[in-house]
């Protein structure tokens, strides 16, 4: 391994997570303006329910310095894959909770200052969109039926919060040099703007990358897989005049990298912006509009056994998608005691692939084209109680969802008559969903949990209408997929034996049903539907409903602070299985692809007068790659490490290690059975700079 070293610049982030530039009035003032850039508060409900919450601290001090890592300290959440976003298929990067497996879509909702943030065509997460530098924290419940937050959250919700100018400063700025001549330079920053503020964020990454085949699989075709990837955001919050606020936001991101072989080039990009008016008077309430666009491209290549020859099988050149929509909602004053939040959403996305395939002496002779666009509309309603040591939660949602307008065009470059020319029929249907929990304090220590919920996600275009490749394999699309519902209930118990010490531990169950998956329908060799030609080495698969996935488990976590040290850890023990039927009867009492039993996270750090040191240790226990349960991916332990030296009263130097023992993090395995992995150790060294903090008292 080549390791490269020289000076940088890193941003600190010693900042809270709660974003206010003005004090709250006094009685003898008046109401003065409180401009905050947040939406309306959790409700006191949710101390009914499994949430973990991620500081800004953590967020922006991961070895990594990118926010799926970050996200890994909630033990059981994961992607469909283990490789980050400088190395994985952007289209494996959905997010899920509690071992309900899954493929490239999420089944956890992740948003942004209440935008949806999932891709609108595959419902993966764009994650070099994100940098954590940016946010002031995420709170991540497990479980689904969050009406308040949207429909989509089946395995439950991810709340990224954007920074204020208290913890972004007037400018922090960082430059990394690392592993493989990577880069990694960041700046945020935040000015007075009237009675409100603007900041900004923006970051650049590159690396050569690693051979992403493992050592013994490797073949002349191999090489290095390089990534590049940009982001920008922009935000203006002002006061509208007494408590009411304006909120607009605009970011965008680029993202190319490689797949380590000839013909697989993948870019992604796209742009966002939201407008949200926040009124906190007598009446709570809040409007939000919002518009995404994406566009996405990814080739793909066959490889022969011996690795020495690669050539081009799906050229995906173009998938433009775009989503757009609204909320409403308002929380009338019901006294100290009782929080109503009542309202309604709405979401519209649109997207096509564009595509070329079957290839003769390496060229396309065929083209596809499909799409379409799904549109969910609801209204809800989330109420909590307290009642002197009992916290009552309950919410309920119904949602209207529509596909439409689903087409599949196939065609010969050559010319002539259609080979394929579908139009899918126009589905709609209705979705009641909800949850209901309590939290019982028992004693000063103790608190108990529980709660029940029901959620529901619409297919994604990319399930619908786009099939795709790894390595052999190839997946149909199914443009008559139902809807995924969830039915759950959980039991926890909280302690706070100590000051500065919590543990959370929650037990549940699952059962998921429709589930999308990708079902095993034959090997290769052979012409199969929807897909072309599948080599001897690969595997035939179809997205299909299986009659349902059902997950049990235990999760655990823990928080301890002290003077300067902390400690954070979680773990989730997890029992799933598939229950199928008809085709996919083979896989009944399997485990789910992609999900593994044990999981864990924990973090010791240090921290005095700008000094740190933080070590974060993460294990994840054997997985299958296939839902035939055929393919095993072997377990993994890794340690990564930070330092940070001050320099002086604004300078900071930084020393960050990831995967210090260079374990083999196997992330898939193709049909011929050749293993790829995850990123192998990465040192970083640098050097950080911020600025004074902006003023904390601009009205």
């Amino acid at each position: 391994m080549r390791i490269a070293i020289a000076a940088t610049l890193l941003a600190a982030s010693p900042a809270a997570a709660q974003e206010s530039i003005s004090a709250p009035p006094s009685p003898s003032e008046g109401p003065d303006i409180v401009v905050t850039g947040t939406g309306l508060p959790a409700p006191p409900g949710e101390a009914a329910y499994a949430v973990v919450t991620i500081d800004r601290e953590r967020l922006a001090n991961t070895a990594s310095g990118r926010l799926e890592d970050a996200l890994r300290d909630v033990a059981g959440l994961a992607q469909f894959r283990r490789s980050d976003s400088r190395s994985a298929n952007p289209t494996s990067q959905g997010i899920t909770l509690r071992g309900l497996g899954g493929n490239a879509s999420s089944r956890a909702l992740l948003i942004l200052d209440g935008v949806p943030q999932t891709d609108p065509f595959g419902g993966w997460v764009a994650f070099p969109a994100y940098l954590p530098d940016r946010l002031a924290g995420a709170r991540v419940t497990r479980g689904a039926g969050s009406g308040y937050a949207g429909p989509g959250a089946l395995a439950g919700t991810v709340d990224l919060t954007s920074a204020g100018p208290s913890s972004l400063g007037l400018l922090s700025s960082r430059v990394d040099y690392g592993s493989r001549d990577s880069v990694d330079a960041a700046a945020v920053g935040a000015v007075p703007l009237g009675d409100g503020f603007a900041s900004f964020a923006g970051q650049y990454a590159r690396g050569d990358g690693f051979i992403p085949t493992v050592e013994e699989d490797r073949g002349t075709v191999d090489r290095a897989a390089p990534y590049r990837s940009a982001s920008a955001a922009f935000r203006a919050v002002v006061g509208l005049g007494g408590t009411s606020e304006l909120q607009a936001n605009v970011s965008g991101f680029t993202d190319e990298r490689n797949r380590g072989t000839d013909f697989t080039d993948i870019r992604s990009e796209g742009a966002d912006a939201s407008l949200r008016v926040v009124g906190r008077g007598r009446w709570g309430w809040s409007a939000l509009a919002y518009l995404q666009t994406r566009a996405f491209a990814s080739g793909f290549a066959s490889v022969d056994t011996a690795r020495t020859t690669a050539a081009p099988t799906l050229d995906q050149f173009n998938v433009p998608a775009t989503g757009l929509g609204g909320r409403i909602e308002v929380q009338p004053p019901l006294g100290d005691d009782v929080t109503l939040r009542l309202g309604g959403d709405v979401r519209r996305v649109s997207g096509r692939t564009q595509e070329l395939y079957t290839y003769v002496a390496g060229v396309p002779t065929r083209r596809r084209d499909a799409g379409g666009i799904n549109t969910t509309a609801g209204a809800f309603a989330d109420l909590s109680i307290e009642a002197g040591d009992l916290t009552l939660s309950g919410g309920a949602r119904i949602d209207h969802w529509r596909i439409a307008d689903g087409s599949l065009l196939e065609r010969a470059l050559a010319g002539g008559a259609p080979l394929t020319d579908e139009r899918f029929p126009t589905r709609t249907g209705w979705e009641p969903t909800g949850r209901a929990g309590v939290a019982w304090r028992v004693a000063s220590p103790l608190t108990l949990r529980a709660a029940a919920y029901r959620g529901w996600r619409l297919p994604t275009l990319n399930e619908l209408y786009r099939p795709f490749r790894v390595g052999a394999d190839a997946t149909a699309a199914d443009a008559s997929l139902s809807p995924e519902r969830l039915n759950g209930a959980e039991l926890g118990v909280d302690l706070a034996p100590a000051e500065g010490l919590t543990l959370r531990v929650t037990g549940y169950v699952n059962r998921l049903e429709n589930a999308i998956a990708n079902v095993t329908i034959a090997n290769g060799p052979g012409t199969f539907p929807g897909v072309g030609v599948v080599s001897a080495a690969g595997v035939y698969r179809r997205r299909a409903n299986l009659d349902a996935v059902e997950a049990k488990g235990i999760e655990a976590d823990l928080d301890w602070r002290r003077g300067n040290w902390r400690v954070g850890a979680s773990y989730a023990l997890t029992d799933a299985r598939v229950d199928a039927s008809g085709t996919a009867a083979a896989l009944d009492g399997l485990r789910p692809a992609q999900t593994a039993r044990h999981t864990a996270s924990a973090t010791l750090g240090w921290a005095r007068q700008g000094l740190g040191a933080s070590v974060t240790g993460r294990y994840t226990g054997p997985q299958f790659e296939d839902d035939s349960n055929s393919r095993l991916l072997a377990s993994a332990l890794t340690f990564d490490a930070r330092i940070g030296v001050p320099v002086t009263n604004r300078l900071l130097a930084e020393l960050r290690a990831e995967n210090i023992g260079d374990e083999r993090v196997e992330a898939a395995i193709s049909g011929s059975d050749v293993i790829e992995r995850a990123s192998p150790r990465t040192i970083w060294i640098g050097l950080a700079y911020r600025l004074a903090s902006a003023s904390n008292s601009a009205r």
